[in-house]
């Protein structure tokens, strides 16, 4: 676990943003502005993005991945990522990375791992993936399949920050066998309310692009999707019963390295 940077209070960030929207305590007036700007069904959308990480993450751990690099991690949301695989799979290893300091004054709660197995947390930013990779080297052995989780993390990255080309960098350290999970905000399913979307973020002076599902589709490029594929949010499960089909603000994809 790394030191970070002092909490800066006086601007909104989209992890605790989102902690709002999932009904959560540790975020700032600053955020909850941003938060009720936005329309009203953000926050069935993020319920409906966390219930897909818990599915896919349960899978992955059932089909015998036992390795999780969490980027993008978010603060604390019980169950947590870690919870979810090793009640599956005990020894299962899982290093959690964020950029916002917040997150590290409640890594400890991250860091309760099964006696089996074992999590850490990274102090740092999407936008430098190799420093990610390099420290992540040190807790997962990336000669075995890993599990890449960039769940609701891309479409805070503007195109200049080529998020196309990271998604790759990360991607390429990868073996065989190991599986990108992805999730990725759009406006498809609620064309009404992009507008009201972006200007909330705007005014919260955080950057959003919003993508299509052909915007989606390339950091995919060059691996194998899962059935049933790039779907909206409420779409993608494995096993039953399968979740109510609605609306999504959320484009969402399994897929495997080749």
């Amino acid at each position: 676990m790394t030191s970070a940077d002092p909490i800066d209070t006086s601007k909104p960030h989209p992890a605790r943003v989102y902690d709002w929207l999932l009904g959560g305590k540790d975020n700032y007036p600053v955020d909850q502005e941003v938060g009720e700007k936005l329309p009203a069904e953000a926050r069935a959308n993020a319920a409906r993005n966390r219930a897909f990480m818990h599915r896919a993450a349960a899978w992955l751990a059932r089909e015998g991945v036992d390795q999780f690099l969490d980027v993008g991690t978010g603060i604390p949301t019980a169950p947590n990522l870690h919870q979810i695989v090793q009640r599956i799979t005990p020894a299962a290893r899982i290093v959690y990375a964020d950029n916002d300091p917040i997150v590290l004054r409640h890594a400890e709660a991250l860091l309760v791992s099964s006696p089996e197995g074992a999590t850490d947390y990274l102090h740092a930013d999407v936008r430098e993936p190799e420093a990610i990779l390099g420290q992540a080297r040190k807790a997962l052995d990336f000669d075995r399949p890993i599990a890449l989780s960039l769940i609701a993390l891309m479409h805070f990255l503007r195109d200049e920050d080529d998020p196309y080309g990271i998604t790759r960098t990360l991607v390429g350290a990868l073996a065989p066998g190991s599986f990108l999970v992805l999730s990725h905000g759009t406006a498809d399913q609620h064309p009404e309310l992009r507008e009201e979307t972006e200007r909330a973020y705007r005014k919260g002076a955080i950057a959003l692009r919003m993508r299509t599902r052909a915007e989606v589709e390339p950091f995919f490029e060059g691996l194998e999707l899962v059935a049933p594929g790039l779907v909206p949010a409420a779409e993608w499960y494995q096993e039953r019963p399968a979740p109510a089909q609605e609306r999504s603000g959320f484009y969402v994809g399994v897929a495997r390295v080749r």
